[in-house]
């Protein structure tokens, strides 16, 4: 049975989550966005856009770069440099497997 939680206190819990989720992401650079595409169909880009439109619902002007820099916890373009791999044909198979069909 899920407890009563005042709303103050869920979003201090959901950002709390978030925040853990995103240190998580970050420490796990072996771990490529098609990988996550694949499994679980987000990946930090998509975390970058809805922060981003969370943002704009709220007024707070960011761009698509700034999102992903928080989320990244680095310019992208870096982390592509360090981290980023080419996807392998496997990979690419299971992408376009998982995509939802118009």
């Amino acid at each position: 049975m899920v407890p009563e939680i005042d709303d103050a206190t869920r979003m201090e819990l959901e950002a709390a989550a978030f925040r853990r989720l995103v240190a998580h992401l970050r420490e796990r650079t072996d771990v490529q966005n098609i990988d996550l595409m694949n499994l679980a169909g987000f990946c930090r880009n998509c975390l970058s856009k809805w922060y981003r439109a969370a943002a704009e619902e709220k007024g707070v002007p960011l761009d698509y770069e700034a999102a992903r820099e928080i989320v990244y916890g680095m310019p992208y373009e870096d982390f592509k440099r360090l981290h980023q791999r080419e996807a392998t044909a496997e990979q690419k198979a299971a992408f376009e497997q998982s995509k939802p069909k118009d």
